[in-house]
Formats: structure tokens, C-alpha cells, sequence
């Protein structure tokens, strides 16, 4: 079902629209974390702390396709708001070449770097095994992420936010199944945690894949629209390099905290990578809600409708408030046993430092709640270098300050947790001095 966001009650519908990507946002989430669990409690905590650094370096490369992926989107929504198809098909042309070529060229370029990879990251010698062979699976899946994202986000694009939940579920239970599998019955180790995972991505790209080919009109794109528009590209590239490089810059900050956090030992590094995977579950339908809020934006920015953007910034941030207020308080009381899903007894040393970590960013959900909202607003109201900003005023400080908090005495890696949050707010504070400045401009200004 496809939603027109451009009329109706304005939260009603965002909500609507918003949870089915929020749920399959947490059934993804849902699946790296019983990877992470399955790996800590079967390969133990250095197979656990290679698993977790690989997982931060997959974000960082796959951030750079998911990030033209949503730029495309709000290209592809403001076509939909303004209804036009021949735009639409020529942008999902152009927009199709272009990530699909960035993903081959990843894809080579981090097999040739594997061993410069490993050696940035700073990884202690008892993990690399590990983790060469995690990451010699899981590159093979690029591929496979940019075919699920590109079609996602189109389809999000024009309001269908449904289906790619019901692939994206079926990708997190075969997941499941095959890390069990894999481990447990054919002992193949973290090599096996990462086959599970990339072979449950193909089938979620190409499923999803071939059900936007058989029902979606749009992408039988007309002769006379597949060929080379320069006009639509600079349009695009303008939408989804900004977009790209606040994802590239946001991953690349948290993979130099990740090089920091090895430097710390292979304790700090399973700390690390299981309250990490505890985080992003607690505060990933948030961060959904801001996409979903980005597609609402975009369409209405497309209609020239500014004051239901307004209203509609004014309903969002309110519920933002009220769901991050709720998971950080069941965070912060049961930050213990979740760690403890993770780690046995024998890693209470673990265990600790990562309570110590998700006390501290848990009482501050808000903060990435809220950015992620300015997130989506500013990409989809054709100024995405604003989220860029944003992005490195919270990295800048959040690494900035890691490093300099964590080399103080009696801090330590403490230090690290503590820069998160302060990065948070110090974005938050230049998201709303943006707003307040430069509110959305009707239609009739926007380029065509």
C-alpha cells in the first residue's frame, strides 16, 4: 500500500507509515544482535570482540550505499508529491547506474585493503584471525545490501513502507536459522556467523528485487527515459553525496572510536561490541522515525505544503520525546541482564564495562532522537549539507573528546562513553538554530 502523506491527519499517518520500517528496523537489528549473542556464548569473548569490530567496519563501507540510497529517496518522494512519473523513472534510472556502480567499486577496494583495514583498526593479535574471517565473508554481501536498500528506499519513496518489512523478516528469521546452523551443527566458527548473515541478505535483495519489478510500473521505465540525463544526476548528486557523506562521516567517526576501544583489549572490545549491539536495538525505531519523517517532509515539500511541514515537526519531535524517555529508563534499570545475554560468567569483566557503557548513553536517548528528526528534515527539504554539519559537529566532538577524555588518568575508557552524549547535544543545539533560521521555502522556489 502506497501512502500519500501530502493530506490527512498528520501523526496518525506518519505513525502509520513509520512502524512498519520501525519494526523491520528492529527485526534487522533484532538478527545482528542474536548473531552477536550466539557468537559470545558459543565462540567466546575474542570471537565476540573480532565479530564486533567487523560489524562497525560493514557500517562504515555499507553506510556510503545507504546513504545515496536515501537521497535517492527524497529525489524519488518530491517526484511523487509533485506526480511526476517521467522524472520519477528517469531518477530511478540514473540514480540505479550510479549506486550500483559504487557498490562494484567498494566492493574491490576493500578486499584489495583487508590487510591495511585490519592494521588501522588497531586489532590485538589473538582477534585478527577472527576477524580476517568474518570479513572475507561478510564483503561478499555488499551486493546484496545495495539491492535491498535501493529498492526499499523507492518504495518507501512512494509510501510503501509494508513490504520491505515482510522481506527484511524474512531475512532476520533465516538469519537466526542459519547462525545456529552454521555454528552449532557445522562448526564453520565466525566464518559461519558471517555466510549466515550474507546469505540471508541475498534473500532479501533479490526477493525483494524481483516483487518491485512485477508490481511497481515505475521501474519498467520507458525507452525514451533510460538514457543520460546530466540534469537529473547533478539533482541526485546533490541529494545523496551530502547524504552519503554525513553517513560515510558519521561511520568514520565511530570506526576511529572503535580503533580507540581495540587499542583498550580484547575485554573492552567484547565490552564494546555487545552494548553497542544493545544500543542501536533500544534507539533504532527512533532513528526510523526520522526516515519515515524524512519521506513525510519530502512529499509535502514537494506539494509547497509548508505549514503541515511545520505541524508535522511539531508532532514528531513530541513523540520522539516520549519513546526515547521510556527505552532509557528500561535501558539504564536493566542494563545488568542484558549484558549478561551476551557474556557468561566467566567475562564479568566485560559485562561491567559495558553496564558502566549503556548507563551512561542510555540516559540520553533523546539526544540522538532528536538529531536523527533533523536528520530527515533537512535531507528532505533539499538541504542535506545541513545534516552534514550536524553530523560532524556530534562525530567531531564525540571522537574529539574520546580521545582526550580516555588518555586522563582515573577516566579511562570511561572517557569514551561520556563523549557520546555531549556530541549529541552540541548537534541538537545547531539543529535548532538551523531551523529556526531558514524555515522550508514554498514549491514555487524549488528547482525542477
Amino acid at each position: 500500500m502506497n501512502y500519500d502523506l501530502t493530506q490527512g491527519n498528520i501523526m496518525k499517518k506518519l505513525l502509520k507509515f513509520a512502524f512498519p520500517i520501525m519494526v523491520g528496523n528492529v527485526l534487522q537489528q533484532l538478527y545482528n544482535v542474536v548473531d552477536t549473542l550466539i557468537v559470545g556464548r558459543f565462540l567466546g569473548k575474542d570471537a565476540l570482540a573480532a565479530v564486533g569490530s567487523s560489524y562497525t567496519l560493514m557500517v562504515f563501507v555499507t553506510s556510503i550505499i545507504l546513504g545515496l540510497c536515501m537521497g535517492s529517496s527524497a529525489f524519488f518522494s518530491m517526484q511523487f508529491g509533485r506526480r511526476d512519473h517521467d522524472r520519477l523513472e528517469k531518477g530511478i534510472y540514473m540514480a540505479f547506474l550510479m549506486i550500483g556502480g559504487v557498490a562494484v567499486t567498494l566492493n574491490i577496494l576493500v578486499y584489495a585493503g583487508i590487510h591495511v583495514i585490519l592494521a588501522f583498526l588497531r586489532v590485538p593479535s589473538e582477534v585478527i584471525p577472527y576477524m580476517k574471517e568474518y570479513l572475507l565473508w561478510i564483503f561478499a554481501g555488499i551486493a546484496a545490501t545495495f539491492l535491498y536498500n535501493f529498492v526499499a528506499n523507492f518504495m518507501r519513496a512512494l509510501g510503501n513502507s509494508m513490504v520491505p518489512l515482510w522481506f527484511l523478516g524474512i531475512s532476520a528469521v533465516l538469519n537466526i536459522f542459519l547462525d545456529l546452523f552454521f555454528i552449532r551443527v557445522l562448526m564453520w566458527g565466525v566464518g559461519g556467523a558471517a555466510a549466515a548473515t550474507v546469505i540471508s541478505q541475498y534473500v532479501a535483495g533479490v526477493g525483494i528485487l524481483i516483487y518491485c519489478l512485477r508490481k511497481y510500473p515505475e521501474v519498467h521505465i520507458k525507452r525514451e527515459n533510460r538514457q543520460w540525463d546530466t540534469g537529473i544526476l547533478k539533482e541526485l548528486l546533490g541529494l545523496s553525496s551530502l547524504t552519503c557523506l554525513q553517513q560515510s562521516v558519521m561511520n568514520f567517526g565511530i570506526l576511529m572510536v572503535q580503533g580507540l576501544v581495540n587499542s583498550f583489549g580484547s575485554v573492552v572490545m567484547a565490552a564494546f561490541a555487545a552494548a553497542v549491539k544493545i544500543d542501536s536495538f533500544a534507539y533504532s525505531p527512533v532513528q526510523d522515525f526520522g526516515n519515515a519523517f524524512s519521506t513525510y517532509v519530502a512529499q509535502n515539500y514537494g506539494a509547497g505544503k509548508r505549514d503541515r511541514i511545520r505541524r508535522g515537526m511539531r508532532d514528531a519531535v513530541l513523540g520522539a520525546f516520549v519513546f526515547c524517555t521510556v527505552i532509557s529508563v528500561l535501558v539504564v534499570g536493566f542494563a545488568g541482564s542484558l549484558m549478561s545475554l551476551f557474556l557468561d560468567e566467566s567475562s564479568a569483566d566485560a559485562v561491567a564495562v559495558g553496564v558502566g557503557y549503556l548507563r551512561i548513553e542510555a540516559s540520553f536517548y533523546f539526544g540522538i532522537g532528536l538529531l536523527f528528526l533533523f536528520y530527515g528534515y533537512f535531507r528532505a527539504v533539499n538541504r542535506p549539507g545541513v545534516s552534514v554539519v550536524l553530523t560532524v559537529i556530534s562525530l567531531g566532538m564525540r571522537v574529539l573528546l574520546a580521545y582526550t577524555l580516555s588518555a586522563i588518568e582515573g577516566i579511562g575508557v570511561t572517557g569514551i562513553w561520556m563523549s557520546v552524549p555531549i556530541g549529541w547535544f552540541l548537534a541538537d543545539a545547531a539543529g535548532v538554530l538551523f531551523y529556526i533560521a531558514k524555515k522550508p521555502i514554498d514549491r514555487s522556489a524549488v528547482t525542477c
